[in-house]
């Protein structure tokens, strides 16, 4: 479905990406692990056609390369940035309006399955968007992409700054979106989280890709865990 390869990426004269290549399959949560600074987010962003890259990345046959991220979204690409970027001024169910791909396309995703998946959405869906909780608008965040119907969503650090009770919650809420057909790039520190839920895992360092394989692989591997991501 996601293709990536030989892809690098720059921050002006800052060569931060070195030749990134996985790919993520239909129906499939892939865990994208690593240190803080070893380019996950950076590789997020360039799939999604923000930062200025070189390579190859495709996305059910088509070159995503040299297009805007809003080309990028309407061909079925769904992005959760890290910093949530909610609308604070509008309330909860504008905020969902604005991730509509067109209102006058139905997508798979109606207003009615984001409150129905997310009951705390529904109760507050008249309220101020900037008023929630860090785990409401991380929901909102998520809920909000998916109104754009995307058949693949990259979500970065879904769980950064929740409490644990919500951090299980999100990740229920990612494995039932794969139930539903959705793939998922996973951009997560939490590695007990991470591997429990995804079929895949990619380990980064020094912005390129130093591991992949199933979770129970990673689990078995201390070398890689201990370079690469215990602190």
């Amino acid at each position: 479905m996601l293709t990536v390869h030989n892809l690098h990426a720059f921050y002006g004269k800052s060569h931060v990406l070195h030749g990134v290549e996985f790919e993520v399959n239909a129906g499939e949560i892939v865990a994208l692990l690593g240190r803080n600074g070893s380019g996950r987010s950076t590789t997020a962003k360039a799939v999604m056609g923000m930062v200025e890259c070189t390579g190859a990345v495709d996305f059910r046959g088509r070159r995503l390369v040299g297009h805007k991220p809003y080309e990028i979204a309407h061909m079925g690409l769904g992005y959760v940035p890290e910093n949530r970027d909610i609308f604070p001024k509008l309330t909860v169910h504008q905020n969902l309006m604005l991730g509509q791909k067109s209102a006058r396309q139905k997508g798979r995703w109606s207003f009615d399955d984001m409150y129905a998946m997310f009951p705390r959405l529904k109760e507050r869906q008249h309220t101020e968007a900037g008023v929630l909780s860090g785990g409401e608008q991380q929901m909102l965040t998520l809920c909000r992409t998916l109104m754009g119907d995307p058949e693949l969503i990259i979500i970065d650090e879904p769980t950064e700054g929740l409490a644990p009770k919500i951090v299980e919650l999100v990740a229920e809420y990612l494995q039932a979106l794969k139930a539903r057909g959705l793939s998922v790039l996973l951009i997560e520190q939490k590695l007990t989280i991470a591997l429990a839920i995804s079929d895949r895992a990619l380990v980064m360092g020094h912005g390129s890709i130093v591991f992949q394989g199933t979770p129970q692989q990673l689990r078995a591997d201390a070398y890689v865990r201990k370079e690469w991501l215990e602190v």
